[in-house]
């Protein structure tokens, strides 16, 4: 299944440029056939087992290193994501004609490597599938992009690689440091703990900038805005709705899982820089005239809710970590489909250049709707659960209430720049320049009703998600706090 796409990537590439329909064709059955795949591993995964699915080869023996993966409660609901919006991303991009097979090609190249990263159990292949996201990436913005999409895929490949050379530093003093050398992250949590306390905090920190540039957490976040401007619809929406829970996912598997005891020691730390993240990011949402801008903001704040809950080291603040995780992948998703639905027929996102839109084009003002109050944590909708389950447990935590209290200003002002767009964009008189505005295609509401289908079942039945995932996060939770310094 992880290597599926990249198949079906090649398969394109062997097809005329000119047959439109077949390229389409082999993406679709390819992205769709991976999709099936994850639900059918999701049909026979037992929540109550640690690793499952596990496929274990050696790869480089004479290093240690292995191809290992597997699947747990961690992972698994990332992967479905994964698939979920990669099939989404190919079915709005049909109507894309410019340079269709290459561009096919980087999506389910990319595919391979997302899921990759969800899966590995060995740092050396997870470093290889994490540094493979970034080629397909670079080329989707700076060939399908904006007007400045060149400088957008160079500064999102300079800050990831970066941060990446750090991490990668990081894994190799942990493979010199560990007896036999290996990169194997269950041979490696039975060792880390006898390390010197100078040597685990370089480790850590070193892997958490790594993974913090892509999460991302201030100040190491100035590369995300430019990048989701200037990509192209279905990018952005992988963008935010896998990529950045890439960081997060890794702060879990690898930093919290062989660190313990640092992550004790740095949590407090951590939840400050959530805070931060809440709030500057919500701020800078509300200053925004563009639209994805706004939207690409507010997903610096969705991720300090992430942040927050991980920093309480406590079962409910795990559990809305990865609810989040996967709420606001479905959520930012759509948002920036829609976005994306509008800027096709008006070739423009100034708020300021709309209103009245709401009579216009009332399938489409209706979703946009729905996910902005999905958006803002409103109850019955996917972003309200992981949101409270996060303050929930932050605020189990004594010496947290107080950055809890200041965090929850970033859901007013969430809420105060969403309803002033859906207010300023949808209602009042109708600009005469959109008079002639169409309402949603086929196409575009296959690509966001499944979505919205999920942001409705998540609000309302949130246990389809957290009884699967509960029984991975309580043993991670104890890990971590059996191991306090």
């Amino acid at each position: 299944m992880i290597f599926l796409p990249l198949l079906g990537g090649f398969a394109i590439l062997a097809l005329p440029e000119t047959n439109l329909a077949r390229i389409r064709a082999v993406a679709f059955a390819t992205a769709l056939s991976v999709f099936l795949g994850t639900l059918w591993l999701w049909a026979g995964f037992n929540p109550q087992e640690s690793f499952q699915y596990v496929t274990r080869l050696a790869w480089i023996p004479s290093l240690g290193i292995e191809y290992v993966i597997g699947l747990d409660g961690l992972s698994i609901p990332l992967i479905i994501l994964t698939a979920f919006l990669t099939l989404l991303a190919i079915v709005y991009s049909f109507n894309l004609t410019n340079r269709t097979r290459e561009f096919f090609f980087f999506l389910l190249m990319l595919e391979t490597a997302m899921l990759g990263v969800f899966v590995s159990l060995d740092l050396f292949l997870f470093y290889v599938f994490w540094e493979m996201t970034l080629i397909p990436m670079y080329f989707l913005i700076g060939i399908w992009g904006g007007e400045k999409r060149q400088f957008a895929a160079i500064k999102f490949f300079l800050f990831t690689f970066i941060g990446s050379v750090l991490m990668l530093a990081a894994f190799l003093a942990l493979y010199f440091y560990s007896t036999p050398h290996t990169f194997n992250l269950q041979q490696l949590m039975t060792q880390t703990g006898a390390l010197p306390h100078s040597v685990q905090l370089l480790i850590f920190l070193g892997i958490f900038i790594g993974l913090a540039v892509k999460i991302p957490i201030v100040p190491l976040h100035t590369w995300l805005p430019l990048a989701h401007v200037e990509a192209p619809a279905p990018v952005s929406m992988i963008l935010a709705g896998v990529l950045l829970k890439m960081g997060a996912y890794g702060l879990m598997r690898f930093s919290m899982t062989l660190f313990p005891s640092m992550t004790h020691e740095l949590a407090y730390g951590l939840a400050i820089l959530a805070t931060i993240n809440i709030v500057y990011g919500s701020l800078l949402s509300m200053a925004q005239t563009d639209l994805k801008r706004m939207i690409a903001y507010s997903s610096i704040n969705h991720m300090g809710y992430v942040l927050l809950g991980l920093a309480s080291l406590d079962l409910f603040g795990f559990t809305g970590a990865l609810f989040q995780m996967v709420s606001h992948g479905v959520i930012a998703g759509a948002l920036f489909l829609l976005i994306g639905v509008l800027y096709d027929r008006t070739h423009t996102r100034e708020i300021a250049a709309f209103g009245g839109l709401g009579a216009k084009v009332p399938v489409y003002s209706g979703l946009m709707t729905v996910t902005c109050f999905a958006s803002l944590g409103l109850p019955l909708l996917a972003g309200f659960v992981g949101e409270f389950l996060c303050f929930l447990g932050a605020a189990h935590v004594p010496g947290y209430r107080v950055l809890v209290a200041v965090s929850l200003l970033g859901i007013l002002f969430t809420a105060a720049f969403l309803l002033v767009m859906i207010r300023r964009v949808f209602l009042g008189p109708l600009n005469d320049k959109w008079a002639s505005l169409k309402d949603m295609n086929t196409r575009e509401r296959l690509a966001i009703f499944p979505l919205m289908l999920i942001i409705v079942v998540l609000g309302v039945y949130p246990s389809l998600l957290i009884r699967p995932i509960s029984p991975t996060l309580t043993v991670l939770v104890d890990w971590v706090t059996a191991r306090q310094p």
